[in-house]
């Protein structure tokens, strides 16, 4: 492009943005939202901006390993698979795949497509208390996935003069106001997997520093204990307890100290899909139990935790009326069908209205320290950056002299940047690699 033609084009677009500007501004105002744009999202923008251009240093020779260590499984999987199945077939096909499953092997059948029958992760994973094969199924399909998405794309996108990934961070790419990232897209690499943290582990910091992160515990339930004023989770916060353990413990009808961790488990299960607005049914299918059973849990939390129910009827009730639910920092989501004739879209629309002002919330506060973070490093002249923002979790590139004020200042920054009912708990990680132990 010639200097006639830039000076054309950035003159277009200043006068393009500026008639949004002056067009939005007003309708900002009308509904609430201009404070949400010019002391949050605005402010961000230069903050994600230096983020993108610092990127994030990678680890070719493992990621070289990792390739060819899972290309290795894959094909074991395959050949696991085509025993199973008795004959060969095109795993990633849902039509071959479900004549195997449910006409050779006559598994039950799900729900239909216009394919055939789906082999979705839920019907699968139903599957395979039945059979071995759809098991080896989603084993392969999630090694698939992490060598496709992340491992080989990874070893693509590094920049060939910093010699590091630089993701794209996105304002506006979810419903919720959490950020997403684009290629690569760091938010959805499984931290739970092994296979995950390995990857993670290819993610490394530059000589001569270390990655800090500060991940926010449990947020999305301290928020709910901040909207539901519920005095059982109010006052399990205020202690520093365990509230999965606390949970089962009610559930259950056991002392905290006969908790297992099967049974820590169906509680923290319960305690998140509550505040997804989850039915019976999804928690029986999630925990592989009766939906009368999973009733029972539903029934035994909410005798517990009474101001979760409250909470929850009163912001059904609320979005009926205003068509919306809002966030603390008045973030708006507009729900079009909560008022729906159609049961499936209005009660989807329901679960969204007691979703949103938590995890919109959630997403508000980790935005809001990260303007914090990165305010108070360039006002203490820290080399310090932040380079990475993952759901609740903040990733800090350190030099190692660094280590012990910039440990402080994000610990500070993140656990005292908004006042809720609860504390703010940020848990703190010094390593060399984005793996966890």
């Amino acid at each position: 492009m010639g200097l006639e033609q830039a000076k054309n084009y950035s003159c277009e677009d200043v006068y393009g943005s500026l008639q949004l500007f002056e067009l939005q501004k007003p309708q900002l105002e009308k509904l609430a939202l201009w404070s949400l744009f010019a002391d949050l999202e605005g402010p961000l923008i230069p903050v994600l901006s230096r983020m993108e251009r610092a990127g994030i240093e990678v680890d070719m020779d493992l990621l070289s390993a990792l390739s060819a260590e899972f290309a290795e499984k894959l094909e074991k999987l395959k050949g696991e698979i085509y025993a199973l199945a008795g004959e060969e077939f095109n795993i990633n096909s849902t039509q071959q795949l479900g004549e195997i499953l449910f006409e050779k092997l006559k598994l039950p059948r799900g729900r239909k497509t216009k394919t055939g029958y789906s082999t979705d992760v839920k019907v699968l994973e139903r599957l395979a208390a039945q059979h071995e094969l759809p098991g080896l199924i989603l084993a392969y399909r999630n090694l698939a996935k992490l060598k496709s998405t992340y491992i080989d794309k990874l070893a693509r996108l590094r920049h060939p003069d910093t010699g590091r990934i630089h993701t794209s961070f996105n304002q506006c790419g979810t419903a919720t106001g959490r950020l997403s990232s684009s290629n690569p897209n760091l938010q959805n690499i499984p931290v739970r997997s092994e296979e995950g943290q390995r990857i993670r582990s290819a993610f490394v910091a530059a000589g001569g520093c270390l990655l800090l992160s500060g991940d926010y515990s449990q947020i999305d339930l301290r928020v709910l204990a901040h909207y539901s004023r519920d005095e059982a989770l109010l006052e399990a916060f205020r202690n520093g307890e365990d509230i999965h353990r606390r949970t089962a413990a009610e559930i259950f009808f056991v002392s905290p100290e006969l908790i297992t961790p099967e049974m820590r488990r169906v509680a923290k299960t319960i305690n998140f899909g509550i505040v997804y607005g989850m039915s019976s049914y999804g928690l029986a299918s999630q925990l592989q139990i009766s939906r009368k059973e999973a009733q029972t849990f539903i029934d035994r939390y909410f005798e517990h935790y009474a101001g979760v129910r409250k909470f929850m009827e009163e912001i059904i009730a609320r979005a009926h009326e205003q068509g919306y639910v809002t966030t603390l920092l008045g973030r708006r989501r507009q729900l079009p069908e909560i008022n729906s004739r159609n049961r499936t879209k209005r009660e989807f629309a329901e679960r969204t209205a007691i979703n949103t002002p938590i995890q919109g919330t959630a997403a508000d506060i980790i935005k809001l320290a990260m303007l914090r973070v990165d305010r108070e490093l360039r006002e203490q002249k820290l080399a310090a950056r932040m380079i990475l923002q993952i759901h609740d979790e903040l990733v800090l590139e350190v030099p190692k002299k660094e280590l012990d004020v910039t440990r402080d200042l994000l610990q500070q920054a993140m656990e005292t940047v908004m006042e809720l009912a609860v504390p703010l708990s940020v848990n703190l990680t010094v390593s060399q690699n984005l793996g966890k132990a």
